[in-house]
C-alpha cells in the first residue's frame, strides 16, 4: 500500500475513533471484533470442495495444455539437432507455430473458464460469508467487524475468523 494511501487510511482511522470515542460517551463502549474475511472463507469445507471438483472438472483440459507444452519443448529440442534438413526444420517450425496457437487459445479459454466458475463460487460465498458474520456480530453484541487487511494492529482475542469459519460449515455444509 502507497504512504499516500496508508496515510489517508490512518487519517480515516484517527477520525473515526474520534467519532467512536465521542459516541462512546453518548452510547457506552463499542465492541469492535477483527476478521481476515479472505482466510475465513478459503478455509471452508464448500471451498476446498469446489476447488478440488473445479481441478476434476478441468483436468482434462490441463492435461491438453501440458501435453501440448511438452510437445513444444520436443519441437525446440528437435530444432536445436545439428545438421537438421532444411525441410524437415521448416516443418518443425510450422508445427511449433500450430501447437503454439492452439496452447495460447487452450489456455486462455481454460484460464477464463475456471475464472469465471472461481469467480462466482467465491462471491456466493463472500455473500454467504457476510451473513454468517452479521449473525455472529449480534450474537455476541459487536457493534463493527474490522477485515484484518486494513488494519495494523489487534489484539488477537479480537479475531473471530476460526469462529465465522465453523459457524459457516454449520449454514452451509459442504454438499
Amino acid at each position: 500500500m502507497s504512504w499516500n494511501v496508508r496515510g489517508a487510511v490512518l487519517l480515516a482511522a484517527v477520525a473515526i475513533s474520534s467519532s467512536l470515542c465521542a459516541d462512546a460517551q453518548q452510547f457506552g463502549p463499542v465492541k469492535v471484533a477483527i476478521i481476515n474475511a479472505q482466510k475465513a472463507v478459503a478455509d471452508t469445507a464448500e471451498i476446498k470442495k469446489a476447488q478440488a471438483t473445479l481441478e476434476n472438472k478441468y483436468r482434462t483440459r490441463t492435461q491438453a495444455v501440458t501435453n501440448l507444452q511438452n510437445q513444444l519443448q520436443t519441437i525446440q529440442q528437435q530444432l536445436n539437432t545439428p545438421n537438421l534438413p532444411p525441410e524437415r526444420e521448416a516443418q518443425l517450425r510450422a508445427d511449433g507455430t500450430q501447437k503454439q496457437k492452439e496452447l495460447q487459445r487452450l489456455s486462455e479459454d481454460l484460464q477464463s473458464d475456471v475464472n469465471n466458475e472461481r469467480q462466482d463460487i467465491l462471491g456466493k460465498a463472500g455473500r454467504q460469508m457476510t451473513e454468517v458474520v452479521k449473525k455472529i456480530a449480534e450474537q455476541k453484541g459487536i457493534d463493527v467487524v474490522i477485515d484484518i487487511s486494513n488494519t495494523l494492529y489487534f489484539r488477537p482475542a479480537l479475531e473471530i475468523t476460526v469462529e465465522a469459519t465453523t459457524a459457516y460449515d454449520q449454514a452451509y455444509p459442504a454438499k
